[in-house]
C-alpha cells in the first residue's frame, strides 16, 4: 500500500510533535510515525522524567501552532538561573550567582514542563488536526530519494511518498542512517539521573546548578506536588558513581542527592522514579540530505546544560517552517534545505562546542581546575556587558 503526503515526519518525541503541529497549523498535509507509542502518565513504566525548558523565542512558536496554551498551565516558570561552584574541600557554596530574566525583559527565562506530559498535550493538539496523521506503534525502515519526492518504508509494510522527510528521530536516526549523513560523537564517561523531589525549601522559580566534580546537579522548578514545593532534578556523574547511586537504597538515595545539593532547599525527598541515560555530544555532518532534514537529536546531542536540548530543536523546526511557508512549491527541494542548512550549522557547531566546554569544567575533579572553574564564573558575572550577552545566547536572541 502506498499513499502520499506534504511532509513525512519520523520521530514522535516533543520535537517531532511539535514539527508535526507547526506543519500541520501551516496547513501541510503531515504523516507523523515513531516506533513506540508516547508515555504520557508521569508513574507509568518508561514514562520520560526528564524536563524541558521552553525559552522564550521557542514559546512563540508553540504558540503559533496552537501548542502553548496547552502546556501553559502546566508550566513552572524560570526567573532566575542560579549557579553555585561548590568545588572546595567541603561541599558547601563558596560562589553563588544568578542571573534573572528581569535584566533582559519582563518575561521569565522560559517554563519547564515534564517530557511526558509535553508528549500528552502535543499529542492531544495533533489529534485537534485534520490534515495531521500520528501513528504511534509505526516506525520508518528505509528511505529511497530522488530530485522530487521521498519514498519511505514503514514498519507496518506500507510505503509513503512525501515531498519533505523531517528525521526527528534522535541520535540514532534510522533516517539519517538511510541518507549515509556521518555524524561526530563524543563520549564523557557520565551518566545522568533524572527524577523528581520536593522540598521544604520553596525554589522560588530559581533554577539552581551545583558544580562539584563529575558534572552538574540541577534542580529545575516543578509545580507543587501533593502541596510542597518540587523540582526535577538532572543529577550528571561519572559513570562507575551514577551506577552506584542509581543502586542505592532510596533512604541512602535521598541522603547522598541531599549532600550533593548542600541542602540550598533542605532535604530532598525522592517522589518518582530514578532514571539514567549516557551522555554524549553529537553532531551531523550536514543538517539536511536530499529530500530530507534533520533535526533535533538527529542532527545535534549535547548535555543537559543550559536547557539548550529542545530549544536548539524549536530553532531548526523555526527556520524549516519559515521556508516551506516562504516558497511552498518548494518544499523539500535543494534550495530550501540548501539554505536550511547554511541557517543552521553555524549556530548548531557553536552551542555544540560551548556546551561541551562548560560541560568539561563541569567535570573538572583537580583542586586547581576546580578553582580556576570558580574565578570564570566571578569574571563572567563581574563584567554587565558579557553576562548580558551570554543571557542573551543561551535564549537564542541575537
Amino acid at each position: 500500500m502506498s499513499e502520499t503526503c506534504d511532509i513525512l515526519i519520523s520521530g514522535g518525541g516533543p520535537a517531532g510533535l511539535s514539527a508535526a503541529a507547526a506543519f500541520g497549523g501551516a496547513g501541510f498535509d503531515v504523516i507523523c510515525v515513531d516506533p513506540t507509542p508516547p508515555i504520557t502518565e508521569r508513574d507509568a513504566d518508561g514514562a520520560d522524567l526528564r524536563t524541558t525548558a521552553i525559552l522564550q523565542p521557542a514559546r512563540a512558536l508553540l504558540q503559533g501552532c496552537g501548542l502553548w496554551e496547552r502546556l501553559e498551565p502546566h508550566a513552572a516558570a524560570l526567573q532566575i538561573m542560579r549557579i553555585v561552584d561548590a568545588g572546595g574541600d567541603v561541599a558547601t557554596p563558596r560562589v553563588v550567582r544568578e542571573f534573572n530574566a528581569a535584566d533582559l525583559s519582563d518575561q521569565p527565562f522560559g517554563w519547564n514542563l515534564p517530557n511526558w506530559l509535553l508528549r500528552r498535550e502535543m499529542a492531544a493538539r495533533l489529534a485537534a488536526l485534520p490534515n495531521v496523521d500520528f501513528r504511534p506503534g509505526t516506525g520508518t525502515k528505509n528511505l529511497f530519494t530522488r530530485e522530487t519526492e521521498a519514498r519511505v518504508g514503514l514498519s507496518d509494510g506500507s510505503r509513503v511518498h512525501a515531498r519533505l522527510v523531517i528525521a526527528a528521530d534522535g541520535r540514532g536516526s534510522p533516517m539519517r542512517q538511510a541518507a549515509g549523513i556521518d555524524v561526530h560523537t563524543t563520549r564523557y564517561g557520565q551518566k545522568a539521573l533524572a527524577f523528581a523531589v520536593t522540598h521544604p525549601t520553596p525554589h522560588e522559580n530559581v533554577s539552581t546548578e551545583i558544580h562539584r566534580s563529575g558534572g552538574p546537579f540541577t534542580l529545575v522548578p516543578l509545580p507543587d506536588h501533593d502541596g510542597k514545593p518540587s523540582s526535577a532534578v538532572v543529577w550528571m556523574e561519572h559513570g562507575p558513581r551514577a551506577v552506584e547511586l542509581m543502586a542505592l537504597p532510596e533512604a541512602e538515595f535521598e541522603a547522598a542527592m541531599s549532600a550533593r545539593s548542600c541542602q540550598l532547599f533542605g532535604p530532598l525527598t525522592l517522589v518518582s522514579r530514578r532514571t539514567i541515560w549516557p551522555i554524549i555530544s553529537q553532531q551531523a555532518a550536514r543538517m539536511a540530505g536530499e529530500r530530507l532534514a534533520l533535526m533535533a537529536e538527529a542532527a545535534h546531542v549535547v548535555p543537559p546544560i543550559g536547557a539548550q536540548g529542545l530549544n536548539m530543536s524549536l530553532a531548526d523546526l523555526r527556520l524549516l517552517v519559515d521556508l516551506a511557508q516562504a516558497r511552498p512549491e518548494g518544499l523539500g527541494d535543494s534550495a530550501m534545505l540548501d539554505a536550511y542548512h547554511k541557517g543552521r550549522i553555524s549556530d548548531v557547531k557553536l552551542r555544540v562546542q560551548g556546551i561541551d566546554l562548560l560541560n568539561r569544567a563541569s567535570m573538572a575533579s583537580a583542586r586547581p581546575l576546580r578553582d580556576a572553574r570558580a574565578l570564570g564564573l566571578n569574571a563572567v558575572y563581574a563584567l554587565a556587558p558579557v553576562r548580558r550577552t551570554l543571557m542573551q545566547m543561551g535564549l537564542g536572541v541575537r
